[in-house]
């Protein structure tokens, strides 16, 4: 069990970290999109996500806090690595919060201001979170080359992030709205794939031990099939976004699944690169882990309160599921 114990903290964090990535990454995304919509058009994109997006982030404290308290160490040297692009993030996701809140109680005159903070804060928090990814796979090289391979994967998770809240919206829109949703996931989706290459060029680039996992035989027979798919969906939601553009209707959830298969792809080849590093060659799960009796205390508490949290996410989409109607407080 002192084997095992880190092995199922890791899983439950990076399940914690992928459910984070997908469920408030179509709603950041949808924040990145807002300035190429109308005003009424701005109100259904918001109410799209009303019922979910601060239930998303639950996902995010549970993933940091597992890290913490299963993880002590690789915490405080990932965070204190990361520390001005974690309060970035934080400062965005405060922003977007104050912003929905104050965006549908104030005057005409003032709803633009906090459109713009919502969009602001989206992407703030999203190019933080790509920016974190990247330098974070480089092994926090202090070099020019690691800082700018980091701004690239933030400006490719922007991407990524844009086309979840793109597809989200075809699939929760009608009309005008769902159209430019479709163009606007037909531009994201070549930007994503762009991202997603380049973490796999990089990853056994910086790590030979990586090269080792996934080009030995045979399990490279195996492996390779990740990156055919991954790219085979990248050519059928293009396909399949541009049949779209033409019939909106017949289908219009197909590139949200899609594109939630894209990310797990990647998250999955992602995790078996790293696996068991919580800092790439540096510092393995179990170098970082806690006590195996606070392991054992924790995990207690992990059976109690994960079930409530998938059980509440799963009641709010069924009970929310459908097209989007006007949003209203009343």
């Amino acid at each position: 069990m002192e084997y095992w114990l880190p092995v199922i903290f890791a899983g439950l964090m990076a399940l914690s970290m992928l459910v984070y990535v997908v469920l408030d990454g179509y709603d950041l995304g949808v924040g990145i999109l807002l300035n190429g919509a109308g005003d009424r058009e701005k109100d259904l994109m918001i109410a799209s996500i009303g019922p979910f997006w601060d239930a998303n982030e639950t996902w995010l404290v549970l993933g940091v806090g597992l890290l913490l308290v299963a993880f002590p160490m690789a915490h405080g040297e990932i965070l204190t690595s990361l520390y001005l692009p974690v309060a970035t993030m934080l400062v965005g996701l405060i922003l977007r919060g104050v912003a929905f809140d104050f965006r549908v109680k104030a005057r005409d005159p003032h709803k633009p201001v906090w459109n713009q903070a919502f969009f602001a804060g989206s992407v703030l928090a999203s190019f933080a979170q790509g920016y974190m990814l990247g330098y974070y796979i480089t092994g926090f090289e202090t070099t020019l080359a690691a800082h700018g391979f980091a701004f690239l994967i933030g400006i490719c998770l922007l991407a990524g992030y844009a086309l979840l809240g793109a597809t989200w919206l075809i699939m929760k829109s009608e009309g005008e709205l769902q159209r430019k949703a479709v163009t606007w996931a037909r531009y994201a989706l070549w930007l994503t794939a762009l991202g997603i290459a380049a973490v796999s060029i990089m990853t056994p680039l910086v790590s030979s031990r990586v090269v080792e996992k996934w080009f030995s035989f045979p399990q490279f027979i195996l492996l390779s099939q990740i990156p055919a798919v991954s790219a085979a969906l990248v050519l059928i939601s293009h396909f399949r976004l541009k049949k779209l553009a033409h019939n909106g209707v017949e289908g219009a959830w197909i590139p949200f699944a899609m594109a939630v298969a894209l990310f797990v792809l990647a998250f999955a080849g992602l995790g078996y690169s790293l696996f068991p590093y919580l800092i790439i060659d540096r510092i393995t799960i179990w170098d970082a882990a806690a006590a195996t009796e606070s392991l054992s205390f924790i995990l207690w508490g992990v059976v109690i309160s994960l079930p409530a949290i998938l059980g509440y996410t799963v009641f709010a989409y069924r009970v929310f599921w459908g097209k989007t109607r006007e949003l209203s407080y009343d």
